[in-house]
């Protein structure tokens, strides 16, 4: 065998077993996210939260893991049984996957005063529109969910839960506000009284109202400065996290062209199968 044949089956084989963990990582995801739709309850109980907007994350890890599995599938046969085609595909998707990255990070970049613009919008209007619709919850499960994550309330600060029509208690010296705005430290039973929602609304915890006495037993901060904070926080992570999904997208890439382009110009698929 000559040097440029051990090669070809380094890369050949080096493209299987990575594509190969990433089409069983791709069914975990999968199969998680059908895990999280159809028994809803078990996850509830193993995470210990009801708020999370369950439907939303179930369908997202499934189509993640979908894409996920038929891409990595690509790699592996595409690699393993040397088909131009297959590897060539692969490539493309990947070239695909890696011009969007590039693209949602350019815009996000330079569009970052519009986009905090749109985010203050829904974040608002979500808030506004807080148990108006009993049937269409989901905006407001993920808004408390994010309350209850960095202790925050509101979007700029607790006040602007206090104009939304559905929380305006007749009880001048009482706030009603979303529990997930309470804060932890000083919430017990002698100065939180939760309201369960009407008949219409389904019960989930810690996003029930609360009769809050004082405004001292909420977080003061807005979860617009909180958010700011994490990213802040987290920047290093998520340019690293980014930058090594980027640098592997472009090793496969490289990779598959390289395996492409070095198979036998003259070639017959059956003898894969002799």
């Amino acid at each position: 065998m000559s040097a440029q044949d051990s090669c070809l089956s380094l890369v050949k084989y080096f493209l299987f077993v990575f594509n190969l963990f990433f089409f069983v990582l791709g069914s975990l995801i999968f199969c998680f996210g059908i895990w999280i739709l159809v028994d809803k309850t078990s996850f509830v109980s193993f995470v210990g939260l009801s708020f999370i907007s369950l439907q939303i994350w179930s369908k997202v890890l499934a189509i993640s893991g979908i894409l996920t599995m038929g891409l990595a599938l690509l790699g592996c046969v595409g690699a393993l049984k040397e088909i131009r085609c297959l590897l060539g595909l692969y490539f493309g998707m990947l070239l695909l996957l890696f011009a969007t990255q590039i693209t949602l990070g350019i815009l996000i970049s330079t569009q970052r005063t519009l986009l905090e613009r749109k985010v203050q919008e829904m974040v608002l209007e979500t808030i506004q529109n807080y148990r108006v619709n009993p049937e269409e919850t989901a905006a407001e499960e993920s808004w408390d969910y994010v309350q209850f994550q960095l202790r925050c309330c509101g979007w700029n600060s607790p006040k602007d839960w206090f104009q939304v029509p559905s929380l305006k208690s007749n009880v001048s010296k009482e706030l009603l506000l979303p529990c997930s705005c309470s804060n932890s430290s000083t919430n017990d039973s002698a100065f939180f009284d939760k309201i369960f929602p009407q008949p219409l609304v389904r019960p989930r915890r810690n996003t029930d109202i609360c009769v809050v006495p004082e405004s001292t037993h909420i977080y003061n901060e807005g979860c617009k400065r909180s958010l700011q904070k994490w990213l802040h926080n987290n920047l290093i992570s998520i340019v690293g996290i980014c930058l090594g999904v980027g640098l592997l997208e472009l090793a496969f890439m490289t990779l598959s062209i390289f395996l492409c382009r070095n198979l036998d110009h003259v070639y017959n698929p059956l003898k894969q199968y002799r």
